[in-house]
């Protein structure tokens, strides 16, 4: 049978790799620090992001819940003001005004307009 050997070179170890730099110590304890860091802000801004769709949700249902009540009051105004007239006015001590004076802003600044910014 044939054997052989094969000669690997074991000589002296690379000097760059057996020593151990100076700053390699602080350098892994605060790439450590920093990823601990960003891994906390990543977990703040997601839950953050959940708390806020929630808490959208939440509003959404009660602006349905007020929207629904103040067409019952409208519903009610109407019924109300039907029996409005200007005797009975004058029945309650109304009087008509005397002088009148009027605000003027320009553009309409009543109306809010919002965007849906639904995910």
């Amino acid at each position: 049978m044939l054997q052989g050997t094969l000669q690997f070179e074991v000589g002296r170890p690379r000097a760059g790799l057996a020593m151990e730099h100076p700053y390699e110590r602080h350098a892994f304890s605060i790439l450590s620090i920093a990823l601990a860091v960003l891994v906390g802000a990543y977990l703040f801004f997601v839950a953050s992001s959940i708390f806020n769709v929630m808490a959208r949700s939440d509003a959404m249902a009660e602006i349905r819940d007020i929207e629904g009540s103040i067409g019952g009051l409208e519903q009610e105004y109407l019924t109300l003001s039907e029996d409005v007239s200007p005797q009975r006015a004058a029945e309650l001590g109304l009087t008509p005004v005397a002088k009148t004076a009027y605000v003027y802003r320009p553009g309409n600044t009543a109306v809010a307009s919002t965007k849906p910014q639904e995910i």
